[in-house]
């Protein structure tokens, strides 16, 4: 019932906000109240430089019906006094005179020009009929056209307070202000109205203060009340306490907004009878009833009109929350386009697929007619034999030659019966043989082309399908950042809280289980490793996880702002050991190794041999690589990104230039390990004494257009080691020993458990074996697994406190 009763209200204030809206905004009411008091606003008793301003930036900005507009600025001024209307008169006039004689470009300069020229000239006429001209005038003259200028700028920001509809960015600072000041100049246009001693000036200043403070806090509340107090004072120097009144309310009722209306209220009747106690004791109740009319006014206000309010001033909840929906509504724009292009690579790949397929389904009798034809044009057209074969005796010719064409295109020999049985068939048996023998060629070769066509339209599809399941994922993680995580943050909060660490922000990326990322914006008096030592076990426990600092960017100064990334720590921890050789002992290697992280917690190692020796060779399997492990990162399947490879360097050049691949792919969460052998001799799995033998059996990358891609699943364990190594060392142990079994002895017998220990023995014991000679290039690539240990235990500080 009570969530039906406040629906009902929501729905009440919101109709009210927008019946306030359409009163004030759409039908002008606003606008012409605006212009209406800067007619009759002056300071120092006899400057207005407010009126002029106006009317030039609702015509620069392309404010329609000026002409309503400088009727209510002129009744405005009537009401203040005769000399008044006639000054607002003549400027208008001769400014709308001035810009008429503008080009259709109105560039700043000479709006500005035209407006200092109204006004000084309007002034200097009108002194000069009265007979008061004197320097004093003059002098007056010249910094009213200035203080004009400078207003004329400040209203010309402030425009957007009059297009609230069609205005959807949010205010800068400094339009803030500029809205305020003109406001405030507004206000001056209420000095002389009194009802009951109480100043519709002072009301109306309070007012602003109190809403201005409600939105937007005592920082712009404090600065509201001084801009209004000071341009009150300058229109009536009795106003001037005004300044320091409105200053403390402002401060008082922004300290007190997080109490809503009733909060900031209380500030401003605090502000007021305490700034009051020190003026004239007899102006207390004047003051205080201006500032309850103030507050009555303000009550009456509708919720939706403050929070649209808020919504344009920097800093607040509202404007966090409306750039936080702007972000989140351009992410899922971005998602959505992100996934439209999957969806075209998905289309593109299911089209050169079918395509393909459709090449491959079997066409022999479309094949066979085409032959046929081709045979029957250059042998059966001139026969005086034709009715009889190819009328009454159709079918027995057409399965006559069909097999002939079967047994030739398989690269038979025609055997004597079927030979005898189609010279009894056929008067030119032999020269349609002969014929046929010459058009099997052609048919080989152009099947042949036909399957090499749908081989690459395979291949293109793969690697469709291999980028539009990039796309697809990566759409997916763009998704998944939008996701709050507003829970945990607050138990992050009061544990970091409770450890007495100072925070400055938190930003959480991830929080999927094994891949969590999140950066915290710490206050450090004097940094000692607390990130290891105490932040990343506190959010272990918190996040039930093992959590360890990935980056530090420490302040140099003392309470400085440091930024610590932490992620999740990988179950698994990789130890690596590479040694390599050069053919004869020389500079360069035709051999490349690679040793990187590729994707979420995983972690390749390669080796690839180019052909050969040397720099040729060198480049060959350095491009291989580079090429993978660009690949391998944008987070594309492994036989994808090797069938890519292999079109590539296949495409690139017309030389038999191929190379070798020996790739490893070990998942650090679980202690998978994937092998992927092209062309690269075996590697071993050393588990204690034990040594598996891993084969691999696919042709080295370029030789053919289409790789087979071998993928060999292994689950490692705690302490195992993998050995991976080049064709120039396998060769060389084998060549030696005679016997292959010699290598998984010689890793059998290795003591030690170090990796690079280990590859650095078995380098040394190639060379040793040889005489000393390095036959090929030589690489093995050796790593070890192991369980990660964290350094620091998780730390339950909630449940330490919650049992005290």
């Amino acid at each position: 019932m009570s969530e039906t009763v406040q629906s009902n209200m929501a729905l009440k204030d919101r109709n009210l906000y927008m019946m306030f809206y359409t009163f004030l905004m759409e039908k002008n009411i606003f606008l012409w109240a605006t212009a209406l008091l800067l007619g009759r606003a002056v300071i120092l008793f006899e400057l207005s430089p407010f009126a002029l301003p106006f009317f030039a930036a609702c015509m620069v900005y392309g404010q329609k019906r000026l002409s309503i507009l400088s009727f209510w600025m002129i009744l405005g001024a009537c009401t203040y006094s005769i000399e008044q209307a006639i000054f607002i008169v003549l400027s208008l006039s001769l400014f709308v005179f001035l810009m008429k004689l503008l080009p259709q470009q109105r560039q700043t300069k000479w709006v500005m020009t035209c407006l200092f020229i109204a006004m000084v000239t309007t002034r200097f006429l009108i002194h000069t009929v009265q007979m008061k001209l004197t320097i004093y005038h003059g002098v007056s003259f010249i910094v009213e056209a200035c203080l004009a200028l400078i207003l004329w700028m400040i209203f010309t920001q402030s425009m957007a307070l009059f297009s609230f509809k069609s205005y959807t960015v949010t205010l800068k600072n400094e339009e803030v202000i500029s809205i305020i000041i003109l406001l405030a100049s507004v206000l001056t246009g209420f000095i002389g109205w009194n009802i009951y001693d109480v100043s519709l000036a002072s009301v109306f200043a309070r007012w602003i203060v109190l809403v201005i403070a409600c939105v937007g806090g005592a920082a712009i509340g404090a600065t509201v009340g001084v801009v209004t107090g000071l341009i009150l004072a300058l229109s009536n120097i009795t106003n001037l306490y005004e300044m320091s009144l409105l200053a403390f309310a402002g401060l008082l009722g922004g300290l007190l907004y997080e109490g809503k209306k009733f909060g900031t209220s209380s500030g401003l009747l605090i502000g007021t009878l305490l700034v009051s106690a020190y003026g004239e004791i007899g102006a207390i109740g004047s003051n205080m009833m201006a500032s309850i009319v103030a507050v009555c006014l303000f009550y009456m206000m509708p919720k939706q009109l403050l929070y649209t309010l808020s919504k344009y001033i920097p800093g607040t909840a509202a404007y966090t929350y409306e750039e936080r929906k702007h972000l989140q509504k351009m992410r899922d724009v971005t998602a959505k386009r992100v996934e439209q292009y999957s969806d075209v690579f998905e289309a593109l790949s299911e089209s050169f697929l079918s395509s393909s397929m459709k090449e491959q389904q079997p066409a022999s009798l479309n094949e066979t007619d085409y032959f046929l034809s081709f045979v029957t044009e250059k042998t059966c057209q001139n026969c005086f034999m034709k009715q009889r074969c190819w009328v009454r005796e159709f079918e027995d010719t057409y399965v006559l030659m069909e097999n002939m064409k079967d047994v030739l295109l398989h690269g038979g020999n025609i055997h004597d019966m079927q030979r005898a049985k189609f010279d009894r068939h056929c008067v030119k048996s032999t020269e349609v043989i002969e014929v046929m023998k010459n058009e099997i060629s052609l048919l080989s070769l152009n099947k042949q082309l036909k399957e090499q066509v749908a081989e690459s339209k395979k291949i293109v599809a793969d690697q469709l399908q291999g980028v539009s399941q990039m796309m697809d994922n990566f759409a997916k993680e763009i998704v998944k950042e939008r996701h709050r995580h507003e829970q945990k943050e607050i138990e992050i909060v009061r544990a970091l809280q409770q450890m007495h660490i100072s925070l400055e922000k938190i930003d959480i990326y991830q929080l999927e289980k094994g891949n969590i990322d999140m950066e915290l914006a710490l206050i450090f008096h004097d940094y000692h490793g607390e990130g290891a030592k105490v932040i990343a076990p506190l959010l272990s426990h918190v996040l039930n996880e093992t959590i360890v600092v990935e980056k530090e960017e420490i302040s140099p100064f003392p309470n400085g702002v440091s930024f610590l990334t932490f992620r999740s720590a990988k179950q698994y921890t990789i130890e690596t050991g590479v040694a390599t050789a050069a053919k004869g002992g020389g500079l360069i290697s035709g051999d490349c190794h690679l040793l990187t992280e590729v994707g979420k917690g995983k972690y390749a190692l390669a080796i690839s041999d180019g052909m050969g020796n040397g720099l040729r060779a060198r480049e060959e399997s350095s491009e291989t690589l580079r090429l993978l492990k660009q690949l391998l990162q944008t987070g594309i399947s492994e036989s994808v990104a090797i069938e890519s490879i292999n079109s590539i360097l296949a495409l690139r050049t017309s030389d038999e230039i191929f190379a070798t691949l020996d790739l490893a792919i070990v998942n650090l969460q679980n202690a998978s390990l994937r092998f992927v052998k092209i062309g690269s001799v075996p590697s071993f799995l050393k588990r204690g004494k034990e040594v598996i033998q891993v084969d691999g059996s696919s042709l080295p990358i370029g030789i053919i257009q289409q790789v087979e891609v071998d993928m060999i699943q292994q689950t490692l364990k705690q302490g195992d080691i993998v050995i991976m190594m080049s064709d120039g060392l396998y060769d060389g142990i084998v060549h030696v020993a005679h016997d292959e079994k010699q290598l998984q002895q010689k890793i059998a017998q290795i003591e030690t458990d170090d990796p690079q220990h280990i590859a650095d023995l078995l380098l040394e014991d190639v060379v040793r074996d040889n005489g000393g000679t390095i036959r090929d290039d030589m690489t093995v690539v050796v790593f070890k697994i192991d369980k990660y240990r964290p350094k620091w235990k998780p730390i339950p500080v909630m449940e330490q406190i919650a049992t005290s």
